[in-house]
């Protein structure tokens, strides 16, 4: 007969499948019932990493499952692997708080901000194509002998293409390797958030201990330095102490050093130091392995022609195929049908293109650049002629047409000009399409070009 703990997680999980599938994982699996003790229902999770994360990023849900499946007001607590249970203790203490505030990048409260890793994000759920095995070749380098090899090393790439994944495989595997080893990761906005308060809380010198004692940093999206001249002297400094006593440096960025804005030419000079290293989109093979790979996360087994519908029909980043992945599970749970092409379908609606691909800046810049025959750093430059101003401004013109970026944002890319730049752009780049049918029928084209193929 089943223990009563174990009748009770089964119908947990069942819960979370039903009611929060796209947070569920495989390897929930493995989480063992330890016991019910005090109005607290303990679960052991298989390492430190899986703990942390179910502690930060699924409380609520668990805590919401454990309810629906007792009908008492009960809380989970979860375990570590030698973490001591309460049910074995004489006197329970007092369990703490299992809900945990948490920022909106995933960094909890009271614990320097720091991102909380996933365990999804490990080298061997990493999808290794074309396009980013460089990538992937020297994080595994740099995983494997911290602060001697490729320091600093930066990885850039647009957004959705894995260079979170990268970045956290990196201190996953240290950690599996070297457990002692003091890691500091944060996004680049905790880092300046941080800063601040420690300059207005006289507390500088825990802010510099704090980032300078560790053995590896590791910061996401570096790139919103630009333009924050106080905090980027404070990063120079903090960047010189770490790289001169051989401490490993990583960061991670929508564009490369030298192409983020405003930002300063010894910081430049300093990431581009080490290794600097793109991501691509995915081409079409690596999505239907990032397809089945995603699925198998989640417990899921995609047919081939399911993994290829989807691969076929979303190229422009990852996060959207996991979108996909999830309303084809939630379709899947609520149809009670086996996963096949024709759920699939149904899921994502049956039409050529199920999910418009987002069109980037990058994509922008990569069309204007051909048709115009200049290049990249003119078009970022402060250069005026006309040769050179022309096709910057049909650049900015079609940016604010078809993407959601903010004029600021778009004047970003050009060299960081300001939004009445953009906006001058675009006013005249509209008049002069109405009145130029040459000019009119150039950005047909180019917009034409910008559309994804249909399959």
């Amino acid at each position: 007969m089943p223990h009563p703990d174990h009748v009770i997680w089964a119908d947990i999980l069942s819960y979370l499948r039903k009611n929060h599938p796209g947070m569920c994982r495989q390897w929930f699996e493995e989480i063992e019932p330890v016991g019910m003790a005090g109005g607290v229902l303990e679960l052991r999770a298989q390492n430190d990493i899986q703990q942390r994360y179910l502690e930060k990023e699924c409380a609520d849900p668990f805590n919401e499952a454990a309810q629906h499946a007792t009908g008492r007001l009960i809380l989970v607590r979860f375990l570590g692997p030698d973490d001591e249970p309460t049910t074995t203790t004489a006197t329970p203490p007092t369990p703490p708080p299992i809900i945990t505030r948490v920022r909106r990048d995933g960094a909890a409260t009271g614990d320097h901000e720091r991102l909380v890793f996933s365990p999804d994000y490990c080298f061997e759920n990493f999808v290794v194509g074309p396009e980013n095995r460089l990538a992937h070749a020297a994080s595994v380098a740099v995983s494997d002998n911290p602060g001697h090899v490729y320091n600093p090393l930066f990885i850039h790439g647009g957004v959705g293409l894995g260079k979170t994944h990268l970045l956290q495989a990196i201190c996953l595997k240290i950690l599996a390797d070297r457990p002692d080893t003091v890691i500091h990761y944060v996004s680049c906005d905790a880092f300046m958030t941080q800063f601040i308060d420690a300059v207005q809380a006289g507390q500088l010198n825990d802010f510099r201990h704090r980032f300078r004692d560790v053995d590896i940093l590791v910061i996401d999206d570096i790139h919103f330095l630009a333009k924050r001249d106080r905090t980027q002297e404070e990063f120079f400094h903090n960047f010189n102490a770490l790289y001169q006593s051989n401490r490993q440096i990583v960061l991670s960025s929508d564009a490369a050093p030298h192409e983020i804005p405003d930002l300063e030419a010894r910081l430049v000079s300093r990431f581009q130091s080490g290794l600097v290293v793109e991501v691509l989109p995915p081409c079409y093979e690596t999505r239907v392995q990032i397809v089945k790979q995603k699925a198998r996360i989640r417990g899921l087994t995609f047919p081939d022609d399911v993994a290829c519908h989807i691969a076929a029909n979303i190229n422009s980043n990852i996060r959207e195929i996991e979108g996909a992945i999830v309303k084809v599970q939630m379709q899947h749970l609520t149809d009670n049908v086996p996963i096949n092409l024709e759920l699939a379908r149904t899921a994502l609606g049956d039409t050529a293109q199920i999910i418009k691909p987002e069109i980037t800046i990058t994509t922008i810049i990569d069309s204007v650049i051909e048709y115009y025959g200049v290049k990249l750093t003119d078009l970022q430059s402060k250069r005026r002629q006309k040769s050179i101003a022309h096709p910057r401004q049909v650049c900015m013109y079609l940016a604010r047409r078809h993407t959601r970026y903010s004029l600021e944002e778009i004047g970003g890319y050009f060299g960081g000009r300001d939004h009445t730049t953009v906006m001058h752009a675009v006013r005249t780049i509209e008049k002069r399409r109405s009145d130029d049918d040459n000019l009119d029928k150039v950005l047909e084209a180019l917009e034409l070009r910008l559309q994804p193929a249909t399959t």
